[in-house]
Parts: C-alpha cells; structure tokens; sequence
C-alpha cells in the first residue's frame, strides 16, 4: 500500500488563533487545542471563558497544561514535511525508502495516540472498551487519504471527501466543526478576517488572494471590534446626554423667559400705575383746590355785591333828599337840615377790592412735577438694578394677554350626560347644568360620578389649543376647569392636579382657589360673572379668564400625559342659594 504525497498537511496541525502550527499545544476540556501560549492570552482579562471554536463557557478558568503527546505528532509531521519536500528532489529509487519511513512514522502516531487516549480515561476513572480503540482513519485525519477498500483519494466519493475536509484533529478525537460558517469558493470554514479588505476570509482565501495583507482571526477581529462598539456606544451616549441637557436647559430657558417677561410686565404695570394714580391725584388736588378758590372768591364777591348794594341804596336816598333840599323854599328849614346832609356818608372804601385771586395753582403743579421727577428716577433705577421686589409684591397685576387671540381656539363644548351625578339636571341642549334637590334614577355606569355633584365635556383633549367660555352669574360655589379621562369617578376623590384634576373653585362667593394640596389662593378683586377656559395641551398649560373685565384669574403649568376633558361642577344648592345653573355660552371675539 503505498501513501500519498499529501498524506497530512498543515491545517491538521494549526492553531486556530496564531493559524500557525502548534507550538507547545494545549487542550481545552472540550477536546479542542491551542497553542498553549495563544490559548492563555486569548483568556486573560476576561471574567468567563470560552472555546474560540466551540464556545463552550468556563466560569472557571480552566488549568491548561501542554498535551505532550501532540506536541511530539506535531513534531513528527514536521519532519515528515521536511522529508516530503526533501523526497520531492530525490531520484526516483530512493523514494520508496522515505514512503517506508513515513508508513512506519503513521504506525508511530497511532500508537501514541491511543495511548494518550486511554491515559485520558484512565484519569477520568473509566474502563477504555473496544470501541475506544483509536485508528487514524479519514476521519481522524482530513488530508490522511488512507484507501478505504483500495480505492485512491481521487476515486473516493466526493462526499466522503467533503465531509473529511470540514474536520479537524482534537486530543479527544476528530472534533467536529460543522457549525462555523464555509466559504462559498473553497468550502473551509470561514476563521480569518482580512484588515485590508476588510471581509470574512478562509485560511485558502488567505494564500491565494490575501497573501500580504493584515490577516488576524475572527475571535481577535472581533474583540476589536466590540472594543469599538463600546467606545461608539459611548460616544452616542455622550451625544444622547448632551441633547438631553440642552433640551431641559431650553426648557429651563423658557420657564426663565417667561418668568422674567411676567416680572416686567407686573412691574412696569405697577410703575405705571403709580405714576397715573399720581396724576390723577394731583389732577384731583388741583380741581379740588381750583373749586374751594372758587367757591371763596363767589362768596366773597357777593358779600362785597350786598354791600355795595346797602350803600347805593343810602347814597339814593341822601341824593333825594339833597335835591329835595335844594328845592325847598323855607330857608331857615333849608339851613336847619344842611349840616345833617354834609355829614359824610357812612360807606366803605372799594377801591382797594380786586376781582383777580390767587387761586394756589402753582403749589399744584409743583407737586406734580415732583411726582414727575420721582418717576423719572424710579425708570432710571429700574434700567439699572431692576424692579424690586417691593413694586412686585404690592401689585395685585396680572398678565393680561391680548385677549383675542385665545378667544381664536374657541371650541363647542357640551356636557356628557353619562358622567353626570344623579342629582345633576342638565338642559335639553346639554349647554347648561344645576343642582337639583332630589337624586334621580339614572343607571350607575363605570364614567358617572357618583358622590361628587359634577359632570365633564364630552370633547376630548388630547393636543392643540382650546377656549370655552361658562357664565356663573351670582353662584356663591362653583367648581371649573378639565380633569383627565381616567380618573376615579366612585367615592370621594382626591382633587389634585397629582390625580388628575386641574379646576378652580369658588366658595361663598368670596374665596377663589386653584385645587392643589394645598389649595392655592387665588385675589378675588373682581367678582366674575362669567369664566373664560383657555388649555394650552401641548405645553401643559391651563388659564383661567374674568372675560367681563378681561384680565387673567390664574395660570397653572403642568404635563398632560392622557387625554383630558372640561370639567363642571354647580355644587350643591344651598337651599337656593346657590341654584342657578352654569351655562356654557357661545364665544364673541372681542376688540380689546
């Protein structure tokens, strides 16, 4: 029987991490072999243990020794590759002596072999048998192309042939590889990865068309890789974090904004304000002091008119009896009665009296210049230090938005019957609402409320912008604003934003609160007789409207994570104190 040229090669013999024949090799538990230094490197650093080929996991890192046995086959074959390509120059008679060498050197492997094999069970504490009797067959050996029933390699099924490609040499065996992926063009399992081209390679692949470029293992490529993914991981990370920041510092950037815009507004509205309740007061002050100048010069002027009157009146009277006396014809009588009409008249002197008065207009004005001035450096103090607190704290101002534009996002709202407390009496066209004195029979559905006196809006919200207006009249108590589609409806609720409730309340007619816990207090200057609902879903943002004397109640910010819908409650009646209805009214945009 005579051996082939081929009978074994390298790939018998390679270390599947360095792809290099074994030097010092060392075997896995699982039956596959490294080298032992490769193997050992191919470890270190990491927490759990992993065949490069099988992927069987070691929490343990496994006690590695050199598996003598295979070193000294590895050796032989090295030596039988030196002889072949020594054979190959030699004459042809010499020959059949290096094939008789290479026969005995097979017989040498064998032996070997099964007796590091059945040492291997020995220590394991089994009984070697018949069938663990180990014979270099093609099995063993893919390139050993040892005859089976005569036939040479080349007659062999193609088959066979195959399979014996896709195996590999294990102390413990032939180790089968099946599982890793082939290469479409040399049918080997796919082990290398090619740097420069980077693309999945074969050892085949390798020698013919990768021949000088950086080649390194799957497992190696691929450790590198992760490496990378970890650092890109981090970098989106980095990059994620970044965007998050800047999006909660835009959003805190517009809290500020808006913060600062209503301390401007609130404060230049109170600077303002005083400024006009200066004017108007020293406007008052001077109409007031004009009135009293007045009111003495007239009183003044017709005492003087009386006066003078008397005095005409006795100066006529003389001047009559003057003339009288000039006509007389009795002498004597004449110049009895002369000396009593050249006694001089008893009148005041007017020609001191003047009709133009001070009427004390100049000390008005200069009030009101001094009011002036202290306006001029309460602005110019304002654009240095800003306004403080004490103006924002003294005004009772609030923001009052361009009221048309939320009267723009008015929505038809109707009341939901379904919801509503049985004592609730709702209007035939679902646009209005009171409290009655008895509970009716209504059936007792999951969406009714069925211990608080309300009722919600059959709209839903759930984006955008919305506005409705209710008229409350003269009611003592009410209760306006949304509630989320989910909340309780049975029992006593918990009325908080926190639940799901967003409405402000009146109470006696005298007590305005936004429901938190606790309430929020909310100046009740202005009784309102009919409120304006403006929501702002998308920016969580709910406001209430005085829409008689269009000024703004209260704002409350929040997120709407659920659908939300208009919230109304009359509350009890009070026995009849309280009895009107709320009446959901249509919306006129206004020029204000």
């Amino acid at each position: 029987m005579s051996l082939d040229s081929s009978f074994l090669t390298d790939d018998e013999f390679l270390c599947s991490i360095c792809l290099d024949l074994f030097t010092n090799p060392a075997s896995t538990p699982c039956g596959h072999s490294f080298c032992l230094r490769c193997i050992s490197r191919y470890w270190d650093g990491v927490k759990v243990c992993q065949c490069p080929l099988c992927k069987k996991t070691y929490y343990k890192k496994p006690d590695l020794h050199i598996n003598r046995t295979l070193r000294e086959i590895t050796e032989h074959f090295k030596t039988m590759r030196e002889d072949r390509i020594e054979g190959a120059t030699e004459a042809p008679h010499k020959r059949g002596k290096s094939h008789h060498h290479n026969k005995n050197l097979l017989n040498q492997l064998q032996k070997k072999l099964s007796k590091s094999f059945h040492h291997q069970h020995r220590s394991q504490g089994e009984t070697p048998t018949a069938k663990s009797k180990i014979i270099l067959l093609p099995g063993c050996f893919p390139s050993c192309r040892v005859p089976l029933n005569g036939s040479p390699p080349h007659l062999q099924p193609r088959s066979l042939r195959h399979t014996q490609r896709q195996r590999r040499f294990t102390l413990s065996g032939a180790g089968d590889v099946t599982h890793l992926p082939l290469c479409q063009e040399h049918n080997r399992a796919i082990l290398l990865y090619c740097q420069t081209d980077q693309m999945c390679i074969c050892p085949e692949c390798e020698e013919q068309e990768h021949p000088d470029h950086d080649v390194v293992s799957i497992e190696a490529q691929w450790k590198e890789t992760q490496v990378h993914l970890s650092s890109l991981e981090r970098e989106v990370e980095e990059m994620i974090k970044e965007r998050v920041a800047k999006l909660a510092e835009i959003r805190a950037s517009t809290s500020k904004l808006e913060a600062s815009v209503q301390k401007q507004t609130v404060g230049s509205l109170a600077l303002f304000s005083s400024l006009v309740e200066a004017v108007e007061r020293a406007q008052s002050d001077l109409l007031e002091t004009l009135e009293v100048k007045r009111r003495g010069a007239k009183l003044q002027a017709e005492a003087s008119s009386r006066q003078i009157q008397m005095e005409l009146e006795q100066l006529r009277t003389r001047q009559a009896q003057i003339q009288e006396l000039s006509r007389t014809d009795d002498h004597i009588e004449g110049l009895k009665t002369l000396p009593c009409l050249s006694a001089p008249p008893l009148v005041s002197d007017w020609s001191s009296l003047s009709l133009t008065f001070d009427l004390g207009a100049e000390t008005v004005y200069r009030s009101l210049s001094l009011q002036l001035q202290k306006f001029q450096d309460e602005l110019r103090s304002v654009a240095e230090k800003g306004f403080p607190d004490t103006v924002l704290e003294s005004s009772q101002l609030q923001i009052q938005p361009r009221e048309r534009g939320v009267q723009e996002y008015a929505v038809d709202i109707t009341l939901d019957l379904n919801t509503a407390h049985p004592r609730l009496i709702l209007s035939d066209d679902f646009k209005s609402v009171r409290c009655g004195d008895r509970t009716q029979m209504l059936p007792d559905n999951p969406e009714r409320f069925d211990r608080v006196v309300c009722v919600l809006g059959q709209q839903e919200i759930f984006s955008g912008r919305h506005y409705w207006e209710v008229e409350v009249g003269n009611k003592t108590d009410w209760d306006l604003g949304v509630a989320k589609g989910t909340i309780n409806r049975k029992g006593k609720l918990e009325v908080t934003p926190a639940n799901g409730y967003w409405f402000l309340s009146l109470r006696d007619k005298k007590s305005l609160a936004f429901r938190t816990q606790p309430s929020t207090d909310v100046d009740l200057t202005l009784h309102p007789h009919k409120i304006g609902i403006f929501v702002d879903y998308d920016n969580g943002q709910v406001s209430f409207y005085n829409v008689d004397a269009k000024i703004l109640i209260y704002t409350f910010n929040d997120w709407f994570e659920d659908s939300i819908y208009p919230f109304f409650s009359p509350c009890t009646n009070k026995n009849g104190k309280n009895e009107a209805p709320l009446i959901i009214t249509p919306v006129h945009v206004s020029d204000y």
